[in-house]
This record gives structure tokens, sequence and C-alpha cells, in this order.
């Protein structure tokens, strides 16, 4: 069974870490830290560029030889408050020390120093809702294809009622076709309010050689590297999830599976 849930290796400091070379795929990397107020963390980005996320907590931060001073005021992430985040370009080092207990999310890809360090949000981020009935979910856009800010990069926030399905109607973005379709790759982080619930991911091709249904814990991530991967947030239990996408195009455009194709267009 491909190895497509990856569950926290730990509670405190790095939890995560997700390579290319450890996933399987060419361009997403995505790791997390849990800190305790007064931890520090660092990295240098490499070849890669990386968006930080502050998830949740206050953490200040120095990167690409600057001070970006605290960033982060939603202590609970399903507040639901626009993120602050923090885009560093390939080559660049950058530390962060918890002002508060919180989880700062690293999500990279391939650069090529095309964009300056810079924040993003919370300015210019709004929570957006998507969907109609028991398929509406809220979106917080980080860093899609519309905001010039990476070279590879694709960052979102989702919320998903409890009792709703997200990432749905089923989609894949598994085939270099633009503008058809376009090559991402993709990870989910998901969180549970309350922390003791589950969610559930499937991911599945049409031709059904990748067909995995996963239940989800609180701080668990889901990799997508290809097929549909749509989500349900079982009723009692909000869900939210990070996405980070990337490929050899910095578009998303993706194709209906074909079971559900209908409802795309039924609620276009």
């Amino acid at each position: 069974m491909p190895d497509l849930l990856r569950r926290p290796f730990g509670t405190r400091g790095k939890v995560h870490q997700i390579t290319p070379e450890s996933a399987g795929w060419r361009y997403v990397g995505f790791s997390l830290y849990r800190m305790k107020a007064g931890d520090a963390a660092a990295e240098a980005t490499g070849d890669s560029e990386a968006i930080l996320v502050m998830v949740e907590g206050k953490a200040a931060i120095t990167g690409a030889d600057q001070d970006w001073g605290v960033l982060g005021d939603r202590m609970n992430v399903f507040e639901k408050i626009p993120p602050h985040c923090l885009y560093l370009p390939n080559g660049a080092d950058w530390n962060a020390t918890a002002e508060t207990d919180c989880i700062i999310a690293v999500c990279s890809a391939p650069g090529i120093g095309g964009h300056e360090a810079r924040r993003i949000g919370p300015d210019g981020i709004s929570l957006t809702e998507r969907g109609t009935g028991t398929n509406t979910r809220y979106i917080n856009n980080i860093a899609m294809e519309n905001q010039d800010y990476a070279d590879s990069l694709l960052v979102t926030e989702v919320f998903t009622p409890a009792g709703h399905w997200s990432s749905y109607p089923s989609h894949r973005h598994d085939e270099d076709d633009f503008p058809r379709i376009t090559y991402l790759e993709e990870t989910y982080y998901h969180r549970l309010n309350p922390a003791s619930g589950f969610g559930i991911q499937r991911v599945y091709t049409d031709n059904g050689q990748l067909d995995e249904t996963v239940a989800v814990s609180d701080g668990d991530v889901v990799l997508v590297p290809r097929g549909h991967h749509p989500c349900g947030a079982p009723y009692g239990f909000e869900m939210y999830y990070l996405n980070v996408m990337a490929g050899p195009m910095r578009k998303w455009r993706f194709v209906p599976a074909p079971e559900v194709e209908w409802i795309m267009e039924r609620d276009a």
C-alpha cells in the first residue's frame, strides 16, 4: 500500500519532514515545527523557496538577512483569521524563536530566485466561501497563481465545517497538459476540532491502480502524488487543512472525476 499517510514523529520541535526524496516525487516539501515559548528553529532554504506559515501562535523571525519582527496573532487555527506568513527565496537562511507556544509550517518547492523575501498576510488574505450545501467550505488563499509571490509554490488554507465535504467534487491535477490540466504534487496538513476527532481522505485514480482511503487524525499529513483526493469531515468534527502544491508550472488546472462531473456542471 502506498505510504500516503504521514503521522507526526514527535510532539515538540520538528514533527514532520517530508522531502521530494522521502515522498518519491520531484517538487513539494513540507515540514512542521511544534514549539514551546522560548524554543528556536533554524533552516537554510538551499535550492528551494519556502513559505513559512504561522499556523498558531507567535514567533520572532529573521530570514534572508532581515528581521521580520514577531509574526502571528492566531492562537488557535480554528479562529479562522488570516495567517501571518513569510516568503523566502532559495539561498536564504531563517531563524524563529517562539514567543508563545506555536506551530510553524514550512512549505517548500524548487526556487529560481525570481522573487524577493516578503511578508504575506494577514493583510490581503480574506476568508472566502466556496461550494454549496454540504460542499461549502472556507478558503484563505496564501499564495495562489493570481498572487505573484513565488516561483513554484501554491499554498492555501481550507476550513471545512463538520458534516461537509471538501476538495470535492473529486478532481485531479496529475498531467502536464496546460491549459487542460497541470501537474501538481500536493500535501494536506490536517487539523481537527475537537482534536480527538478524525477525518477521511480518499486518493484514487480513474483506473483504480491507486485507491487508498485513510482516516486522518489531528496533525497528520496526507500525500497526493496523483489522482483525485476528496476529504470528508464527520458530523461533530470541523476540519482544517493547509495545502501545498508545486509542479513544473505554477498554475492550478484540474479535471473532475467522471462520476462527479455532473455535480460540478450543475453547481458552476
